[in-house]
């Protein structure tokens, strides 16, 4: 049996393999509700044979989503489309997970095709306002960007009990995993880094300060999760960037989350302005999920450029993380975890599609036998 496809337990949740589809945003929600699109679209990982599937970044509030077509769970009303959703999910044998965020100095902008900058009075669509955004210090992403207000003590209650009010939105909605979204420049993120905070407070200067009010986000939300069902928290281990938040903070904050009962680390990086030193390339996170698991002693995810199968089980099988996520290749083929499992000998050799929908599995059985007789022929 190849590591990656281990079944793994987590809390009382049994996932069936490790791998992960990562929260990849779509803005084409519509006033935070998922659509027909959204459960199309997620639900084809589920068919694919992904071992755990994250519902997009969340947002807690109108004024935590990045733009207007996010994914929402401020009221009641966005329920039962996720619930929808979960459910699809748990049926095809998949793990439902579902990522809870606020987009902080970030906020308040278009969709990507439509511009992917702030959304100003005299390029905003009907119905579509700007918003006041929020972060660690009142310092604006980029130029020309909305100058965020500094978060104080009463904002800082509002957004934990915004977190605490989505997650139990997500319970109602039948999810087993819930993920905290702490990194790429968002909200949380914006305490933790010295680009984007610099407080003279309690919550600024020293990493202990900087931790502070995340910790206190992650804390209300693992003391409410069923402690039956795991946590995750993504951060991004470094803002590759000089000045910035490093590694060595990185471990430092996963083991206080630890601490507070936190299952995994997703180990991202990056979300801050600046010249990044940090370049993609195939698996360039995976250093980052390798030395937080071995010095905080938590289990990890690595997501990043991971694209092929050996590459991927090779991730899981030395111990450089415990989870592997895909989001891009996910979408190039969403069936690429049944693939996997075929391309590292892991599928039964008298039937390769014995793990597939059966709806699927029969009709390509059909055409792997047509094939090989073809084939067989040519030979001839």
């Amino acid at each position: 049996m190849s590591k990656l496809f281990e079944s793994v337990q987590l809390r009382d949740v049994k996932i069936r393999n490790r791998t992960v589809v990562s929260p990849m945003c779509m803005y084409t929600a519509e006033d935070g509700k998922l659509t027909d699109f959204h459960f199309a679209h997620l639900g084809r990982f589920a068919l694919g044979g992904a071992g755990l599937i994250f519902v997009e970044a969340t947002g807690v509030s109108p004024e935590g989503r990045i733009t207007h077509g996010d994914s929402g769970l401020w009221s009641d009303e966005q329920i039962e489309p996720l619930k929808r959703i979960a459910a699809f999910l748990k049926s095809q044998g998949a793990t439902a997970g579902i990522q809870l965020a606020h987009a902080g100095r970030k906020a308040s902008c278009h969709r990507p095709w439509d511009g992917d900058g702030p959304i100003k009075e005299s390029d905003q669509k009907p119905g579509e306002a700007a918003w006041q955004t929020y972060s660690a210090s009142a310092i604006p992403w980029a130029d020309s960007w909305h100058t965020p207000k500094e978060m104080d003590e009463k904002d800082m209650e509002k957004v934990r009990n915004d977190f605490l009010a989505a997650a139990k939105r997500a319970l109602a909605a039948g999810f087993d995993v819930l993920e905290m979204h702490n990194a790429h420049g968002y909200l949380l993120q914006s305490f933790l880094s010295p680009i984007a905070n610099q407080r003279k407070d309690q919550y600024g200067g020293s990493l202990e300060n900087r931790m502070r009010f995340p910790l206190s986000v992650a804390k209300v939300l693992r003391d409410f999760w069923p402690k039956e069902k795991p946590m995750f928290v993504r951060i991004s281990s470094v803002d590759g960037i000089e000045g910035g938040f490093t590694i060595e903070e990185a471990v430092g904050y996963a083991k206080e989350l630890k601490k507070l009962g936190v299952d995994v680390i997703d180990c991202s990086s990056g979300g801050q302005p600046g010249k990044m030193t940090l370049r993609a390339a195939l698996g360039y996170q995976v250093p980052f999920a390798r030395q937080i698991k071995k010095e905080a002693e938590i289990q990890t995810m690595a997501v990043g450029m991971i694209i092929d199968s050996h590459q991927a089980n090779e991730i899981v099988a030395d111990g450089s993380a415990d989870f592997v996520a895909l989001a891009r290749e996910a979408l190039n083929n969403p069936d690429w975890f049944f693939h996997a499992e075929q391309e590292l000998g892991q599928a039964p050799a008298d039937d390769p599609f014995a793990e597939w929908p059966v709806q699927y599995g029969f009709w390509l059985g059909k055409r792997k036998h047509t094939l090989d007789r073809l084939n067989a022929a040519a030979v001839k």
